[in-house]
């Protein structure tokens, strides 16, 4: 309820996510609050850290700090990232909101490590935690200011699909945990003399450390060329292939540079007795209206297809139960059959699993093994086979 509140009130037009300028608008109002949630969380734990000399408080209180300091870093982010396209940036600068969130993700280990030895020191010559009512109240107070911390960064960044965001929600989700186990160790205080303190001190820094390694991996699969969104491979797929004489659609390579900055290119069967003018116009509206509907660049190849024949049938039938002795073998396409007579080029392609990419050997003797079945039933054919890799 209060998220929705915000929104409404600091962004206009706050439905219109697709424009750039209002998605920088949900990056800084997220900013912003994470800032002041923060901060605030900041001063009431370092008092309490400082009143009641617990180095597992005061370490919770520098993480919402470094939590401040990243808030920071994600507004920097989106308005360098909201930057437009220029000579030496064609497809323009959405990565960086990406790097802004690995930048993020090293100075949250940085202060997990930081703590590691803070605490170490603790354990190696504790000093007594004085455990007050008013603090613990406070402490569990700021656990509320957490929880609803990272329900907002979830609801903004879902909004937007921002990496940084996202991250931002995970982050603060982590922090609850820690808090929680501070509490817990400031309760334990009351009733014990064992240097509790310092052990919770570096269960708290590894939680924080293990926080920054999990949106360290999250933030660099974008930047190294991830799988693309499954829903978005499906949407596209069904697009395409909902207009006419698009018979079927393969080869979808999706580019991402940063978010609402989505390249994508896909091949199209179309028939190969249709005018080429007539098609032309389907691919042209086809990618003109696929790119307007999912927000991305879409560029389509058209693949014409041989006309279906006996020979043509039979064949297609002889060869999908050769490949299908493969698992490896995904799917088959651009399947046609050129010259006449006794000799003729059999041409496919086949979409292979990532895994045998680097397996030199493993795949020539698959295609050795499979030209040899084709060969044996149709020694007419020469077998020209092109290996495709699943970037989906």
């Amino acid at each position: 309820m209060i998220s929705k509140f915000l929104v409404k009130t600091f962004i206009k037009d706050f439905e219109n996510t697709k424009d750039p300028k209002v998605r920088n608008k949900y990056g800084n109002l997220g900013g912003f609050v994470g800032i002041t949630i923060n901060f605030i969380l900041f001063l009431i734990k370092f008092f309490i850290g400082m009143l009641v000399g617990s180095i597992a408080i005061s370490a919770d209180a520098f993480n919402n700090l470094s939590d401040a300091g990243s808030s920071i870093i994600t507004i920097l982010g989106f308005k360098m990232a909201s930057k437009p396209a220029d000579a030496e940036h064609p497809f323009g600068h959405g990565r960086i909101e990406y790097l802004s969130a690995l930048l993020v993700a090293f100075l949250v280990m940085l202060v997990g490590i930081q703590f590691i030895k803070s605490s170490i020191e603790r354990i190696l010559n504790p000093t007594p935690v004085t455990f007050e009512l008013i603090p613990f109240i406070l402490l569990l107070i700021s656990i509320g200011f957490k929880v609803w911390l990272s329900s907002f960064n979830k609801f903004v960044g879902n909004k937007i699909n921002s990496s940084a965001l996202k991250a931002a929600a995970t982050d603060a989700l982590g922090d609850v945990f820690t808090s929680t186990t501070v509490v817990i160790s400031f309760l334990l205080s009351k009733f014990t003399s064992f240097p509790i303190d310092g052990y919770i001190g570096v269960l708290v820094a590894l939680a924080i450390l293990y926080a920054g390694f999990e949106l360290v991996k999250e933030t660099l699969n974008p930047l190294l060329g991830e799988a693309p969104d499954p829903e978005l491979v499906n949407d596209i797929c069904e697009k395409v292939l909902s207009y006419p004489l698009i018979s079927g659609v393969h080869d979808l390579i999706v580019h991402n540079y940063g978010p609402g900055r989505i390249i994508a290119s896909i091949h199209a069967e179309i028939p190969s007795d249709k005018d080429i003018m007539e098609i032309h116009n389907v691919i042209d509206m086809a990618e003109r209206e696929v790119s307007r509907d999912l927000n991305i660049h879409l560029v389509i190849h058209m693949d014409p297809i041989c006309i279906i024949t006996d020979e043509i049938k039979e064949t297609w039938d002889y060869v999908e139960k050769v490949l299908r002795k493969y698992p490896e073998i995904k799917s088959m396409h651009d399947f046609r059959i050129i010259g006449e007579g006794d000799t003729k080029n059999l041409i496919f392609d086949i979409v292979v699993s990532p895994s045998i990419a680097s397996k030199r050997k493993e795949k020539e003797e698959m295609l050795k093994n499979i030209k040899e079945a084709i060969h044996s039933e149709h020694p007419q054919y020469n077998c020209v086979i092109t290996v495709d890799y699943d970037f989906m």
